[in-house]
C-alpha cells in the first residue's frame, strides 16, 4: 500500500495523526470578510486545511430554463443549477488575497477545481494539492489535467462505483499523480449516517491501495470519529460561521465549537488505536495494589513447613500470582518471614 501522500510537510497517512480539511465551500455566503473569518475559525480549531471551491456558473453549466436544469426537491429546490451555482461560487479575484492570507496566518489552503481554468488559476497561486469534488470524479480529462501539475490529488467517490473509482485513479496515474489519496463519500446534502456503510473504508484500502479518508455530510461528528477506527486518515467537513446563516451549504456544517470537537474527537481515536499491545499500561501501574497475590497470613520461622493457613491470595498485588499457590503450600521456609509479607520464591525450597 502506498502509505503516505504529503502535503505541505504534513504527511497524511495511517501512521499519522487524521488530516481535517475544512471545506468552506458556499459558506461565505458572498461576503468575503466572511471567507476571512472562515479561515481563521479553521486555524484556532485545529484544522490543518482549510478548502475553497473554484468554479462559476458558467464553467459549470449552462444558464438555461429546461427542465434538465431545474432543481426541484431537495435542499436547493426552486432555483435552476445556474443559478445555485451564481449563489454559491468564490469570486476569483478572492482566490489571491484568501490564499495569502491563510500562509500568513499559517494554516494550508487549497481548492477542488471544476475546469482546466481553474486549475490554471490555482496553479497560479502555487496550490499545494488538489481535491476532485465527488460529482467530478467521474470527469476523467479534468483529473489527467490536474495530475500533470505534479501536486498531491485527493479524489472523494460520492456516488461513484468501484469500477468508476478505479478509471479515476488510473486516469490520476496516467496524468502523472504520484500522490494519491480517496475519499469515501455520500453525496446527500445531508446524509444520513445509516448510509455510509463504513466498512467500506477498510474494503477501499485493500481494493484500490491507497490512502483512504472520509468526506461526511452527516450533521454532528459521530460517522467522523467512528471512520478513524476503521482506517480514514483524512477527514473533511463543511464548516460554517452560523449554521442558521441561511447559505446554500450552512445548514449541514460545523460551527466552531463543532469544528474543535472534531479536531480532538478525530485525533483521540487515533491515538486510541495505537497498537497491538497486552502490556501493562502506564496508567495501570499504580493500580497494581488492586490486584491479588500471594501474602503470608501468619508469622513462619525457618524451616517450618508452609500450610495453607500460612499463605492466601489478597489485594495488593506485590506477592506471587495466586496461580502459585498450590505449588508455594508444602515448601520449607528458608527464613522467619512475618505475617503481611508477599510470597516470592526466594523464601522457600
Amino acid at each position: 500500500m502506498n502509505k503516505f501522500i504529503n502535503i505541505d510537510n504534513r504527511k497524511i497517512g495511517q501512521d499519522y495523526s487524521p488530516y481535517v480539511i475544512a471545506e468552506m465551500s458556499a459558506n461565505h455566503n458572498g461576503n468575503i470578510e466572511n471567507a476571512y473569518k472562515i479561515i481563521d475559525m479553521a486555524k484556532r480549531s485545529g484544522a490543518d486545511a482549510i478548502k475553497m471551491q473554484t468554479y462559476t456558473p458558467d464553467t459549470l453549466t449552462i444558464d438555461s430554463d429546461l427542465p434538465d436544469f431545474q432543481l426541484t426537491d431537495g435542499l436547493w429546490a426552486g432555483r435552476s443549477l445556474y443559478q445555485l451555482y451564481q449563489e454559491a461560487y468564490t469570486p476569483w479575484d478572492w482566490h489571491k488575497p484568501l490564499f495569502e492570507y491563510a500562509k500568513k496566518i499559517g494554516i494550508t489552503i487549497f481548492s477542488s477545481p471544476f475546469d482546466n481554468t481553474s486549475v490554471d488559476l490555482l496553479e497560479e497561486l502555487n496550490a499545494p494539492a488538489y481535491k476532485i469534488a465527488s460529482f467530478e470524479a467521474v470527469d476523467l480529462p479534468l483529473i489527467k489535467y490536474v495530475a500533470q501539475t505534479g501536486k498531491p490529488m485527493i479524489i472523494s467517490t460520492g456516488m461513484a462505483d468501484a469500477e468508476e473509482i478505479q478509471e479515476a485513479i488510473d486516469a490520476a496515474r496516467e496524468g502523472g499523480c504520484k500522490q494519491l489519496a480517496i475519499l469515501h463519500c455520500v453525496s446527500g446534502y445531508p446524509a444520513p449516517a445509516e448510509d455510509y456503510n463504513l466498512l467500506t473504508i477498510q474494503d477501499m484500502q485493500k481494493r484500490f491501495n491507497l490512502p483512504v479518508g472520509l468526506s461526511d455530510h452527516t450533521l454532528d461528528n459521530t460517522t467522523a470519529i467512528t471512520s478513524v477506527a476503521l482506517g480514514a486518515c483524512i477527514i473533511e467537513k463543511h464548516v460554517t460561521l452560523d449554521r442558521n446563516g441561511g447559505g446554500p451549504d450552512d445548514s449541514f456544517s460545523l460551527e466552531e465549537s463543532d469544528l474543535q470537537q472534531l479536531c480532538s474527537g478525530t485525533k483521540t481515536a487515533w491515538q486510541a488505536l495505537g497498537k497491538v499491545d497486552y502490556g501493562r499500561k502506564s496508567s495501570e501501574q499504580g493500580n497494581v495494589k488492586f490486584r491479588r497475590s500471594l501474602y503470608f497470613v501468619k508469622d513462619i520461622r525457618t524451616g517450618e513447613v508452609i500450610t495453607a493457613e500460612h499463605v492466601k491470595s489478597i489485594r495488593p498485588g506485590y506477592g506471587l500470582a495466586p496461580k502459585y499457590l498450590e505449588t508455594i503450600i508444602g515448601q520449607t521456609a528458608i527464613q522467619n518471614i512475618k505475617h503481611g509479607t508477599p510470597v516470592s520464591k526466594e523464601m522457600t525450597e
